[in-house]
């Protein structure tokens, strides 16, 4: 679940959770430590718990870890200032990839501090935009994180020194194979009802594992052609993406 905010469009959000909890689905949220993206700012104006939304966020956060949900890190302030794919090009602009080492690891301890400021503790990072490169590899390694989801597979994998956690190339595909792990990106934020009955459809049908689970498989070890491939494969789908 992408662009997690405490201004969030809180009713699609909580919808889509009552769909989780039906089917007993326990997802990953990648949750921006200090949103500055106006398009992410979607919330109608209900308020949490009787309170503003910045004011209990975090106490829902807990509710959710507690809930065996696994939290992200997605990125920091959600704001694109460079038009770089970086290594995963799915899109052509970032808000780290082309950033030099230093700037790039002071932005993720910045995010990193607000978490654990709200006693949140995480290993894994989400990249806006799934766009990163060496420096944001490099400096994630420098500040502990591990794990990263993003790149294209059947099941996790090394590069960099960070075990990468797949997203699927083409969902529908990806659904029909009868090996390895998918992830699906689900955007509350802009979900329409057909999105909700497609979910549920997928819940129904489909033998799902929670993230934590993901987290426990074993990552193989992937060398520099089918590092070059995935980076083909990602250029190809942006730019199918942009003629369909």
């Amino acid at each position: 679940m992408d662009d997690i905010t405490p201004r969030m469009d809180w009713e699609n959000f909580e919808r889509f959770r009552g769909l989780l909890k039906e089917y007993g689905v326990k997802p990953l949220v990648g949750i921006v430590p200090d949103n500055r993206d106006e398009n992410l700012n979607k919330d109608k104006g209900a308020a949490l718990n009787g309170g503003s939304p910045e004011e209990h966020f975090w106490e829902q956060v807990s509710v959710w870890k507690s809930e065996g949900w696994t939290v992200a890190l997605h990125g920091y302030q959600h704001l694109y200032t460079q038009k770089k794919g970086g290594c995963f090009p799915l899109n052509r602009f970032s808000e780290f990839a082309g950033l030099s080492l230093e700037q790039q690891k002071s932005m993720l301890e910045a995010g990193k501090g607000i978490f654990v400021s709200h006693g949140i503790e995480t290993d894994i990072f989400m990249a806006p935009a799934h766009s990163y490169d060496r420096n944001t590899l490099r400096a994630l390694k420098e500040l502990g994180f591990t794990k990263l989801t993003d790149g294209f597979g059947t099941k996790p994998y090394m590069r960099g020194g960070i075990i990468f956690y797949p997203i699927s190339f083409r969902l529908s595909s990806s659904m029909k194979k009868k090996e390895g792990v998918t992830t699906m990106v689900v955007h509350t934020n802009t979900m329409k009802d057909s999105d909700f009955d497609r979910c549920r459809s997928i819940f129904q049908c489909s033998e799902m594992i929670s993230y934590e689970e993901y987290l426990k498989l074993p990552a193989v070890r992937r060398g520099c052609i089918q590092n070059v491939a995935e980076y083909v494969m990602a250029s190809a789908k942006r730019l199918l993406v942009k003629i369909l």
